[in-house]
């Protein structure tokens, strides 16, 4: 176990300065080059603009990787040093990777299991790739039947009066806080107090991402963020959802139920079990 004095040393160390310093600078460059935007069109062009952009971007995330795999990965100190990670760290990273798989797999295609039992009043609609098998009754009639394991006539329903739907509800950047929560919860599960913060840093990147694209969009820059939409919903997860600025929390609550693919967060919750009961393990100090 780590003691107080090589945890201090360890915030000033070349690992830990390595394991922010990637990512401090991806969060830089993309806010002054977005805050630039107009200012910097007009001096190089669209194409220049988005040229230095996507150069600087990959420039960050390069030294972010690179720093990674040569110099924090497994860097000491360690937090602990036998065989698998505390019960507790496991249930959090279980916790934080379900969040995070779980928004995640909200924007695919709902999965739905590809045979059920139809009865003979169930005919197919006309869009549907439901056919029937051998031991069926034949089309229209009772019998097992093939679908498609993915519903793509599954479509958000935004007949209800509601602006915000699914994800939304959560968060106006869904992407950016699955990485992040899928970040927090591998930080828990290694015993490297450089590597859990290296993991940790796409927590902040959705934090101040996600603030400065807002107050962006709200100025019309790049984008648009309308009051009636900004009030519904939050840049921090589950802000709006629970503060009720949506409308009554239990009753938001149920439709957020309804709108969720459960398959699909099924999946993603077993996916996340899996991968704790696989990580977590020590580590020799380099």
């Amino acid at each position: 176990m780590a003691s107080s004095s090589s945890i201090r040393l360890a915030l000033t160390s070349s690992s830990m300065k390595w394991a922010v310093g990637g990512w401090s600078f991806f969060i830089a460059e993309n806010c002054i080059l977005s805050e630039n935007r107009q200012h910097l069109i007009s001096q190089l062009g669209d194409d220049g603009y988005h040229a230095a952009y996507g150069t600087l971007s990959t420039a960050a995330m390069g030294s972010a990787f690179y720093g990674y795999f040569r110099h924090v990965r497994n860097a000491a100190p360690l937090l602990w040093t036998g065989s698998v990670a505390p019960l507790s760290s496991k249930l959090l990273g279980f916790v934080f990777l379900s969040v995070g798989l779980g928004m995640a797999s909200q924007i695919p295609p709902k999965v739905q299991i590809p045979v059920h039992y139809a009865g003979g009043d169930d005919a197919p609609p006309l869009h549907s790739s439901t056919v029937p098998v051998a031991n069926g009754s034949g089309e229209g009639g009772a019998g097992w039947k093939v679908r498609c394991p993915f519903d793509f006539t599954d479509k958000k329903d935004t007949g209800d009066g509601h602006i915000v739907h699914g994800l939304e509800r959560i968060t106006r950047h869904p992407g950016l806080w699955s990485l992040g929560f899928m970040g927090l919860g591998s930080a828990c599960l290694v015993p490297s107090l450089p590597q859990k913060a290296w993991l940790a840093m796409p927590m902040l990147v959705a934090l101040i991402g996600g603030e400065h694209t807002d107050s962006r969009y709200r100025r019309g820059m790049g984008g648009l963020l309308t009051d009636e939409y900004d009030r519904a919903t939050s840049n921090i997860p589950f802000l709006a959802l629970l503060s009720g600025t949506q409308g009554n929390v239990g009753a938001v609550l149920h439709e957020f139920v309804r709108e969720v693919k459960p398959l699909n967060a099924a999946i993603a919750v077993g996916l996340s079990g899996l991968w704790v009961l696989t990580k977590g393990r020590g580590v020799k100090i380099r």
